[in-house]
């Protein structure tokens, strides 16, 4: 968890290696998931790889009971399943309803626990600078109110919120799609298919809103008053849309997607 955010932050302590890709051209590569996670766990930071664990864990908390709460407020039992039997217009009216109650659900989770998010990001995010201006959840919670706010504890939460409606969205009815129109019901392993049709479309539409991602969390440690979240590592951005315009100048916004092979860009 702590390795990827660094990466996703641009903190690259160690030098780029010569590699040689599929065409047998030599390439740069970047030090890896594994390389970097071996060095936030060194004797000097035994505790490295457990930073902003426990809002973390909190944060999933929250989430989880939120989904729970909005799901006995609307209860499963009122919706309408998705069957074979339907005809094309009603299977999609409900997957239209299914995909609303979702969404619903996944918004206000995700309201209710980005406070904790935002904390756990500067905690981990301090590694980078050896700080400890966030030592602790209650004591970050007094700071970001007192420095920032109750805005503070918000940051970031828009591009979050659009790439968890994008992604659902986008699966859903892409699966939904697949299964009516590409996979026949006369082949004898439709059904298998179609079990993992949503699993497929949600790996691949990840890759998608992965930038909505890397916004949100850029933007919840940016001007923080953290060195990983000043120069050199990232200007004060005003915006999460100027953080995006950012990165997408810069070619970096699928920065820290890929944990394992990393080529260095130009």
């Amino acid at each position: 968890l702590l390795t990827g955010f660094l990466l996703q932050v641009g903190h690259e302590p160690l030098p780029p290696t010569v590699g040689r890709n599929v065409l047998g051209r030599k390439v740069l590569y970047l030090p890896g998931f594994f390389t970097y996670g071996e060095r936030t766990s060194l004797p000097g930071s035994p505790r490295g790889l457990f930073r902003g664990l426990t809002p973390r864990l909190i944060s999933s908390t929250l989430s989880t009971i939120t989904r729970g709460s909005v799901k006995k407020a609307f209860p499963l039992e009122d919706m309408e399943h998705v069957s074979n039997k339907d005809d094309v217009k009603t299977s999609l009216r409900k997957v239209v309803k299914e995909t609303s109650h979702e969404m619903m659900m996944q918004c206000a989770s995700r309201v209710v626990s980005h406070p904790l998010h935002v904390i756990s990001m500067r905690c981990m995010v301090q590694f980078v600078g050896r700080e400890v201006k966030y030592s602790g959840v209650f004591s970050a919670i007094g700071r970001i109110f007192k420095e920032e706010g109750i805005l503070g504890f918000f940051v970031g939460l828009v591009p979050h919120i659009l790439g968890d409606v994008i992604f659902l969205w986008c699966c859903n009815l892409l699966a939904h799609f697949i299964n009516t129109y590409a996979v026949d019901d006369n082949f004898s392993q439709a059904s298998v298919i179609r079990s993992y049709t949503k699993f497929v479309m949600g790996i691949a539409v990840s890759m998608l809103t992965y930038p909505f991602l890397l916004v949100g969390d850029l933007m919840a440690v940016n001007n923080c008053g953290l060195r990983a979240g000043l120069p050199p590592y990232a200007p004060a951005f005003t915006s999460w849309i100027h953080c995006w315009r950012y990165l997408s100048a810069q070619g970096q916004l699928f920065r820290g997607s890929s944990l394992l092979f990393r080529r260095a860009p130009m």
